[in-house]
């Protein structure tokens, strides 16, 4: 406990699903959150509440990620609440409706890239200035799906191994800087998405998964305090894939 005392941090998409459990995981470990928002303003308030509970400060800041102008107004009203910013969780993303390469429509090509990949940009791009003055540290969110590539998701797939190349690019540009950069990659978790996935294909999704369950929300965000915590201190430019084992 109290791993993030005295830390600020700034959640994009942290009302709900993996966001959510990013937010209540570093704010149980002392840290006071902006949790961003696109659309559903009520689930961000139940989070904020429970943030509340833990004796640690919250804020709501929305904003479509896909704009960089929204996304340049997100991070300063974080930073005028928070007063500084240690830790960013670049954590929004969309699914792509299934499809193959040559029916892809290329408005959907569009409009996964613009939240997943050019999200995740706008963000890095907006925080690295508040990070770099606390030499904290930044987490992208991306998914195993840039690794096993199934038929049918390119517009996601190929967003998130942007967003793991966009990683790797941002580490080695702030490591001199003191400022630590790295990556979660999800498996199957018990998000909206992963609930879709497991509506749709029921419990067969779970057989290519070594420890034959899907993960909670809350995992992936004990992994991200792990990241952005002293406990990580010596670890950047890297991938971490938390999955059950589907990817080895």
């Amino acid at each position: 406990m109290d791993r993030l005392a005295g830390k600020t941090a700034l959640v994009t998409g942290g009302g709900r699903g993996i966001g959510r459990g990013i937010v209540l995981e570093l704010a149980r470990e002392g840290a006071d959150v902006a949790i961003n928002y696109r659309r559903d303003r009520e689930a961000a308030e139940r989070t904020a509440t429970e943030v509340r509970a833990f004796g640690r400060r919250a804020t709501l800041v929305q904003a479509d990620v896909s704009d960089r102008e929204a996304v340049d107004r997100m991070v300063a009203q974080a930073v005028d609440f928070l007063g500084k910013l240690d830790v960013a969780v670049a954590n929004s993303g969309v699914a792509a409706r299934v499809a193959a390469v040559a029916d892809t429509d290329p408005a959907e090509w569009r409009r996964v890239l613009a939240t997943d990949l050019d999200g995740a940009f706008w963000t890095a791009r907006a925080v690295v200035p508040h990070v770099v003055a606390e030499k904290g540290a930044i987490v992208f969110i991306s998914s195993i799906g840039a690794d096993m590539t199934a038929p049918g998701g390119a517009p996601y797939h190929v967003a998130k191994a942007g967003v793991n190349a966009l990683t790797k690019v941002l580490a080695k540009e702030v490591a001199h800087q003191g400022v630590r950069v790295n990556c979660i990659a999800p498996g199957l978790v018990r998000s909206d998405m992963g609930e879709r996935l497991l509506r749709f294909h029921g419990d067969v999704v779970l057989q290519g998964i070594p420890l034959g369950r899907a993960g909670e929300p809350a995992e992936i965000g004990r992994a991200a305090v792990f990241l952005a915590s002293a406990d990580g201190a010596w670890i950047t430019g890297k991938i971490l894939r938390v999955d059950g084992g589907a990817w080895m």
